[in-house]
């Protein structure tokens, strides 16, 4: 008989075989006998969109299937209706396709379009489509019944994407606040003529220090659901995984434009430092998935920099193969890095909450 892997658990906890508890239990007796990194290899970081073609049939059918919908309600000629029958329909075949069949990608289709149908919902309920300017509150509402609408759906069929929408909702609460509260900070004249001092601290505060927030509490919210599942084999890991891809771009987006802002040298070897940084602290935590969106954004702004001919160029292109060397290693030796960095970190409360390391050289 061949052996038992981690792969064959996560996927008896898909299919219903066994549940999360159980689950977590047999990795926890298999990684006191042998170690849970001799098992586990370099694959920390779990990952899935979908486990076969039939998904991707299934969600291409699905889209047609709403393209249709979509056509024959709208000669209905109430839009609200059209959100509300969306959102209903989308239940109807989540309990199906999610909670039945348990499929991974039509699951992740129809979480989309019930956010969709719950930003409808309330643009068509309280948004006075025929006003000339744009009211904050408005937006305010529309990003809160999302949120609620997000979190409800995943406590319903606990569909991991559902927390990267909950996110993006919840910045839109955030930056509707932030519109009320200094309106100007929103359309400000950087924003038109200077793209890149909207998220700048010295140039834009409100924005800036508005997007860090949602960013450091996006960042928790990972480390939470991480907390709860360290070995990386439930539905929490992937929460988790989706709130980090939000936390990163939104940290690094402030950070690395204050940083360039200041110009020359100085300003993208700050920059590269604090890459730097956010490595180790992905190394800590165990997760690929946070620097990878932050090193994403990163080349994306040096990238502008480049071709815009903001600074000097000699500092941008030290600072790239900086930043190439340093991601080629991490990515080489990213079980050894970690190893080394939490043997050598001190006891800190959350050290023996975080994934397992390797104890030996």
């Amino acid at each position: 008989m061949a052996e038992f892997s981690l792969d064959d658990i996560r996927a008896g906890v898909a299919a219903g075989v066994i549940d999360e508890a159980q689950a977590a239990h047999l990795i926890t007796i298999a990684t006191q006998r042998l170690g849970y990194r001799q098992n586990m290899g370099a694959k920390d970081e779990p990952f899935e969109m979908f486990k076969g073609f039939s998904e991707i049939f299934v969600t291409v059918g699905l889209g047609i299937l709403y393209g249709g919908f979509m056509a024959v309600v709208d000669n209905v000629g109430n839009p609200l209706l059209v959100m509300v029958v969306s959102a209903l329909l989308t239940v109807a075949l989540a309990h199906f396709f999610t909670l039945k069949r348990r499929m991974i990608m039509p699951s992740i289709a129809l979480t989309v379009v019930f956010a969709g149908s719950i930003g409808g919902i309330s643009i068509f309920s309280f948004f006075d489509l025929d006003a000339t300017t744009l009211n904050g509150y408005d937006f305010l509402v529309t990003a809160i019944m999302g949120a609620v609408g997000m979190l409800a759906y995943y406590w319903r069929f606990h569909v991991p994407f559902a927390m990267f929408l909950f996110g993006l909702f919840g910045a839109g609460i955030a930056f509707s606040i932030a519109g009320i509260v200094a309106p100007e900070s929103i359309f400000a004249t950087a924003f038109i003529g200077d793209a890149d001092g909207v998220f700048d601290i010295s140039r834009n505060p409100t924005i800036a220090y508005t997007m860090l927030i949602f960013g450091t509490l996006a960042f928790l919210g990972g480390i939470w659901f991480d907390l709860r599942d360290p070995y990386r084999i439930s539905r929490l890991s992937a929460c988790g995984f989706w709130l980090h891809i939000l936390a990163a771009p939104a940290i690094v987006n402030v950070v690395a434009l204050s940083l360039l802002n200041i110009g020359g040298a100085m300003g993208y070897g700050l920059a590269a430092f604090a890459l730097a940084i956010i490595a180790i602290v992905a190394l800590v935590i165990d997760r690929r998935s946070f620097l990878t969106a932050g090193i994403i954004y990163i080349g994306i702004i040096m990238t502008w920099a480049l071709n815009s001919g903001a600074g000097d160029e000699w500092s941008i292109a030290i600072t790239l193969l900086i930043m190439g060397t340093m991601i080629t290693a991490l990515g080489t030796w990213w079980v050894q890095l970690r190893a080394a960095i939490m043997r050598a970190a001190p006891n800190f409360p959350l050290k023996t909450k975080l994934p397992p390391y390797q104890e030996a050289a």
